[in-house]
C-alpha cells in the first residue's frame, strides 16, 4: 500500500530514505490522478522492499509541492539518495512508469 507523504514527514520518509522513493503528487479533484491511483498502488505492491511508494496531496501540502515546482498533476517523481533522478508528468502508461522505476533500481 502506498504511504502518505506530507510536508511534515517528507524529509524523513523521502529525502532520508535508504531505498529509492516514488512520489505521486496528486489532488483529490484530479481525474487523471484518480486514473493513476491503481497504477501507483500496483507499484507499491510490485516493488515492496525495493522501492518506497507514496502519495502527496498538493492541496494539503503546498510547501513541498512548491519546493518541487509542481505545476501540473499527476506528477510522479523518483528520488534516490534524496535527489530527484527521474519524473513522469501526466497520466502515463504503467509500462512507462515501470521502465523508469527499473532504471532507478538497476
Amino acid at each position: 500500500m502506498a504511504e502518505v507523504f506530507t510536508d511534515a514527514n517528507f524529509e524523513e520518509k523521502v529525502l532520508k530514505s535508504d531505498l529509492p522513493v516514488l512520489v505521486d503528487f496528486y489532488a483529490d479533484w484530479c481525474g487523471p490522478c484518480k486514473m493513476m491511483a491503481p497504477v501507483v498502488e500496483a507499484m507499491a505492491e510490485k516493488y515492496a522492499g525495493r522501492l518506497v511508494v507514496g502519495k502527496l496531496n498538493v492541496d494539503e501540502n503546498m510547501d513541498t509541492a512548491h519546493t518541487y515546482r509542481v505545476r501540473s498533476i499527476p506528477y510522479m517523481v523518483l528520488f534516490k539518495g534524496g535527489q530527484v533522478v527521474d519524473h513522469m508528468l501526466g497520466a502515463g502508461s504503467e509500462d512507462a512508469l515501470v521502465e523508469k522505476i527499473e532504471a532507478v533500481l538497476a
